[in-house]
């Protein structure tokens, strides 16, 4: 699937972004543009430091012409939608993990594996990702509070602590928000990212998440 036909499945298929989304716009441009403004294809590149090999010195090169060792291109909108996503996975997880011990509801409980054992393998994926270009697993400029879908800790706290039917409709409530947060940040990475690839993952993986929304929905837990 080339860039074109995964912006056009996730026009046909993810109609909960049709305003899209600017979590990742932001987030760029409170690091790199003095006017908040986050660079797209079409906007000027931003200096990126590239690191050098062992024994060579870092070079800058612009942010729509940075190569990965296998020869494809991406920016800094493909770099925070990776870091951010692995956090955003390991709150995702954290919260599926619980339901086998806390869950009242079986369905939901094969549902909650399903959501860990994706996102699970969808990190490492991405960890490998930011290594295979020198990129850091995260960026002390993100603030993962803000992400969209992002759960606080108190309700973290309060799910945590709740068994059965109690427990069954938090999960659904939070994991519904919290999957479509992560739709967003897809949209924001297929507007503005050059990463093909990352970008025919982020795609499946929001489809994917619009998929088991309404699976929990169909359950009729409330």
């Amino acid at each position: 699937m080339n860039r074109r036909h995964a912006r056009t499945l996730a026009a046909a298929t993810l109609t909960v972004l049709a305003a899209g989304g600017i979590a990742l716009s932001a987030c760029t441009a409170e690091k790199e543009t003095p006017e908040a403004t986050a660079p797209t294809a079409s906007s000027s590149p931003v200096p990126v430091l590239l690191p050098g090999r062992p024994g060579e010195s870092a070079k800058v090169s612009d942010s729509d012409q940075v190569k990965a060792p296998d020869g494809s291109a991406y920016n800094s909108i493909d770099v925070a939608y990776v870091q951010m996503m692995i956090a955003h996975h390991q709150q995702a997880v954290e919260m599926a993990d619980l339901a086998p011990s806390q869950a009242g509801n079986a369905a939901l409980k094969r549902l909650a594996e399903r959501i860990s054992v994706g996102q699970k393998l969808e990190m490492d994926y991405l960890r490998s990702w930011l290594k295979d270009r020198n990129r850091p697993e995260s960026d002390p400029s993100h603030d993962h509070s803000t992400m969209p879908g992002g759960q606080s800790a108190e309700k973290v706290a309060a799910l945590t602590a709740a068994t059965g039917a109690a427990f069954d409709r938090q999960f659904v409530a939070m994991m519904s928000e919290h999957h479509k947060g992560a739709q967003q940040m897809a949209a924001d990475l297929l507007r503005s990212g050059m990463d093909e690839r990352l970008s025919e993952l982020a795609n499946e993986s929001a489809v994917e998440q619009v998929a088991e929304i309404r699976r929990m929905a169909e359950l009729g837990i409330s």
